[in-house]
């Protein structure tokens, strides 16, 4: 079940062409640039390959569909549903923020004042369908969680990563952290 680097690639060239949502970014155009953001800030190859992947549950429900968008009321739960297709490619430490970049959104909505007004209306829109603002309780079981921080780090990359037309390097560029940090 789990899908090899090239198989990835593939899937994030040739499914990544469709629009983002409601964002004015493709999915591959939002994913280079949210491992740009990752990489340009510093942070270790584990999190710029799990800000590339972070929204290929995204392609992987469009695929399973046979459509590039899920239905406007109903979540697609793609934090969860590129985990199978990863386990075993690559670690915990990419597949934690992945399952959790939804709720760090949510988190961030409770913790930080002007964080939700500052969200694209997609993501608005999309933060309703996950189940809204965190209460305090589910916002301080989250923080408790492992890899709870570098999921806020990662979410904060793709509330970024919706810029049309700014220059990042390509797909191959992020194949080699891919593979660096590959099981």
């Amino acid at each position: 079940m789990a899908l090899n680097l090239n198989e990835i690639i593939t899937l994030l060239e040739t499914r990544g062409e469709a629009q983002y949502g409601q964002e004015a970014v493709s999915q591959l155009q939002h994913a280079l640039q949210c491992a740009h953001l990752a990489e340009t800030a510093g942070e270790r190859p584990e999190v710029v390959v799990a800000a590339l992947l972070h929204d290929l549950g995204h392609l992987l429900a469009a695929e399973r569909a046979a459509s590039a968008e899920p239905p406007p009321d109903r979540d697609d739960l793609h934090q969860f549903m590129a985990l199978p297709f990863l386990k075993g490619v690559f670690p915990e430490s990419v597949l934690a923020p992945i399952r959790l970049h939804v709720d760090a959104k949510r988190y961030l909505c409770l913790i930080e004042s002007g964080y939700w007004t500052r969200l694209s209306p997609a993501s608005k829109a999309s933060l309703e369908q996950q189940g809204g603002i965190f209460s305090i309780a589910q916002g301080e079981a989250f923080s408790r969680m492992p890899h709870s921080l570098t999921a806020v780090r990662l979410r904060r990359y793709d509330d970024l990563a919706k810029v049309p037309g700014e220059e990042v390097p390509d797909l191959e560029h992020y194949r080699a952290h891919m593979e660096l940090v590959a099981l």
